[in-house]
């Protein structure tokens, strides 16, 4: 429940943010009638990013037991390469992000309303995309389905509930701490979701070691039990472990916080 909680509150967050400066700055430069075509790109974005997810579902439940193995190691291994590289996206342009969200709209009201549209709908179909992979993925962790689908529905309705409270100026948020604790918690859940693909690939026989556990807990602790489903979903704890998985869990961490968490370079002034 926590590790889809968390994965949409971040990403439901951030499509409601582009959504509302693209809105507010539509309405500050009274153009309200482009508001449509935001609202149509927006809901095309919505229903793609669904269909992915449906897709995804569909193709895995029609696979054989081998196939679906390499299509949930593959589909993990391409959701943790997507959203390490959207975290870094956003600690790289949230800075710029509103005045490049600005200068759309400013194209798009030279070019028409089937530009801003397309505006929209790119940018909450990269959010979207992502979300329904990532979170695809995720479930793949967790026993616990039920409590999971909870956590992903809180996390989307908070999100837009913040979004719009931000929009309306009912709240301020600190974005910046936001996005950047949110960031780790989402770095820590991919990590888990890497060391599932490991071990999906390891049961094809396409990576060593399947049986090289460095713990093997589950004669106290069940795979199905609350505590290990928690810990599964959160920082892809396994009952039974493999020395591979844990050495991929624990680079990737490293690899990936470290230079997250680094301060941004600020470029010297050239007098």
């Amino acid at each position: 429940m926590l590790s889809t909680f968390i994965i949409a509150l971040r990403e439901g967050l951030e499509a409601a943010l582009i959504v509302g400066i693209l809105a507010a700055y539509i309405i500050k430069t009274n153009n309200r009638s482009l508001l449509r075509p935001l609202w149509l790109g927006v809901g095309a974005a919505l229903v793609l990013s669904l269909s992915l997810g449906a897709i995804l579902t569909f193709t895995a439940a029609e696979l054989s037991d081998r196939g679906n193995e390499m299509f949930a190691g593959t589909t993990s291994f391409i959701a943790v390469g997507l959203v390490t590289w959207m975290v870094f996206w956003m600690k790289r342009t949230a800075r710029v992000l509103k005045s490049e969200l600005h200068g759309k709209v400013d194209t798009a009201l030279a070019t028409g309303p089937l530009t801003l549209a397309g505006v929209a709908f790119f940018a909450v179909l990269r959010e979207g995309l992502e979300t329904s992979l990532f979170v695809y993925a995720n479930f793949r962790t967790v026993d616990g389905k039920t409590s999971a689908t909870i956590g992903l529905v809180l996390g989307f309705a908070i999100a837009i509930a913040l979004g719009w409270a931000i929009f309306k100026s009912a709240i301020k948020l600190n974005l910046s701490k936001f996005f950047k604790y949110t960031g780790v918690a989402l770095i820590i859940v991919a990590a888990g979701v890497l060391s599932y693909g490991v071990h999906e690939f390891q049961e094809l026989g396409w990576l060593p070691g399947p049986d090289a556990f460095v713990w093997d807990v589950t004669s106290w602790m069940p795979k199905e039990s609350l505590v290990a489903g928690v810990l599964s979903g959160t920082v892809g704890f396994d009952t039974t472990t493999s020395w591979l998985q844990l050495a991929i869990w624990a680079i990737y961490l490293v690899a990936v916080l470290v230079p997250y968490l680094r301060p941004a370079r600020t470029k010297a002034l050239v007098s």
